[in-house]
């Protein structure tokens, strides 16, 4: 890999668009640390150092904005409303036919389809801003800490707008930024930013877990996180990386005088076909009952089982529920990603055929029989490293903000293994050298 980036510096083209993604990671990263008009950075700093990010409830957004949610920055939202915004209209387009007829379109469509996104993306915005000001007027955001209510000293309507609209504005530029490292960088602009932001909290976050253990001056606790990171790494490499190979045949045609087709290929089925979406779904899920009963105030049996079970994370129901969800998840993305009927019709089509199946219909049932069979492992495996965070919280004391979480290193390893393999690819394009050198 390092090779692969010292090989890139020395392109000058490549160099370009390495240092032109690196000046745009900057800018994003200055983004997250700019406070919003109208909150009181004292006060925030104040209850960031008391409680750190270890605020179950904003977790996971917390870690997609790179630490910038608690800290109610300008690009406080980050990416996840773009990410939200994308898996909406993805599953839209299975339900709606008209999106369907879009995607089929070729380039015209998805561009009609990333216009809606964009849409959707600020409306999301506008939500997902409304309700954090509310929350931080509120006090909710820190919870028991003294100045939880004073962060927001000024709760006129006036201030309260300005501090929606600012970060409505700075999701807008997160979007702008990403799509410029697309277009004229490396690698896939959102996954790049979704990198740096998991990526920004690593080292503080295995400090945290060095100054909070007890033996040998935590020493210990960070050696062992080290090593399960390690592991953790090298299995989602292993797992991410395997694929199950269905050998594809392509009949020869004669066409005039030219023979056409009778070459061989596969269709690769990834293990984990589904990626982190059923991880984010099962979050997203789970984070409903806990805000209802925040916002509600209230102090029923019901509201009281719900902070008791599920609020925490750690508690064997919320364990149970998270698992099954995320198992769940996986064979519903998978299901409506990957159509076995379609792949089955566009082999037939162009003459191809799975050697001892036949085409069409028996090709469509053995796709999705094989499909189903390879799901199982690749959704238990998403469920034990999304659980390995609680695991660690009921285990030796690790704060939430535990840095070798299943969700960070499933999109770390993942988007860290598609950017080496475009610049790679990249980088062969123009040193080619042949059987001669």
């Amino acid at each position: 890999m390092l090779t692969a980036f010292a090989r890139a510096f020395k392109t000058p083209d490549l160099r370009k668009k390495l240092l032109f993604t690196l000046g745009i990671i900057v800018l994003f990263r200055l983004g997250s640390h700019i406070p919003v008009p109208g909150v009181s950075y004292k006060n925030v700093q104040i209850c960031v150092d008391q409680m750190g990010s270890s605020n179950s409830l904003f977790g996971l957004v917390n870690m997609f904005s790179g630490g910038a949610l608690l800290q109610i920055t300008i690009f406080a939202l980050g990416i996840m409303p773009y990410i939200t915004a994308s898996i909406i209209l993805q599953l839209l387009t299975v339900v709606i036919p008209k999106l369907e007829t879009l995607k089929k379109e070729g380039q015209s469509g998805t561009a009609k389809i990333t216009q809606y996104t964009r849409y959707l993306t600020v409306a999301l915005a506008i939500l997902q801003g409304t309700g954090l000001v509310a929350t931080a007027r509120t006090g909710a955001l820190f919870g028991t800490c003294p100045v939880a209510r004073e962060i927001v000293p000024n709760q006129s309507i006036f201030t309260t707008v300005v501090m929606v609209l600012t970060m409505t504005a700075g999701t807008c530029v997160v979007m702008w930024l990403g799509e410029l490292i697309t277009d004229r960088g490396i690698g896939n602009g959102m996954s790049i930013l979704m990198f740096i932001s998991i990526a920004a909290g690593f080292i503080g976050a295995l400090w945290a877990i060095k100054e909070q253990g007890k033996i040998a001056d935590g020493w210990v606790e960070f050696g062992v996180v080290m090593l399960v990171g390690l592991a953790m790494v090298g299995l989602v490499v292993f797992v991410e990386q395997a694929q199950r190979r269905i050998p594809v045949q392509y009949a020869k045609r004669m066409i005039g005088r030219r023979a056409y087709g009778g070459t061989s290929t596969y269709i690769p089925l990834k293990v984990n076909q589904a990626g982190i979406i059923p991880v984010i779904f099962a979050s997203s899920l789970l984070y409903i009952p806990a805000l209802v009963v925040q916002f509600s105030g209230s102090t029923a049996g019901w509201a009281t089982w719900i902070q008791k079970h599920f609020v925490k994370g750690d508690h064997p129901y919320y364990i149970a529920v998270y698992f099954l969800l995320i198992v769940f998840f996986a064979f519903f993305y998978v299901a409506i990603s990957f159509n076995p009927e379609e792949v089955a019709d566009n082999m037939k089509k162009y003459g191809g055929f799975i050697p001892g199946i036949r085409a069409g219909r028996p090709t469509a049932e053995y796709l999705s029989y094989v499909l189903n069979r390879i799901t199982w492992p690749g959704s238990l495996y998403l469920g034990l490293i999304a659980l390995v965070p609680t695991m660690a919280l009921a285990g030796f004391g690790a704060n939430q903000n535990f840095p070798f979480g299943g969700t960070s290193i499933l999109i770390i390893v993942g988007v860290g293994l598609e950017t080496v393999k475009q610049i790679e690819s990249q980088l062969q394009q123009r040193n080619y050298e042949g059987f001669l050198r």
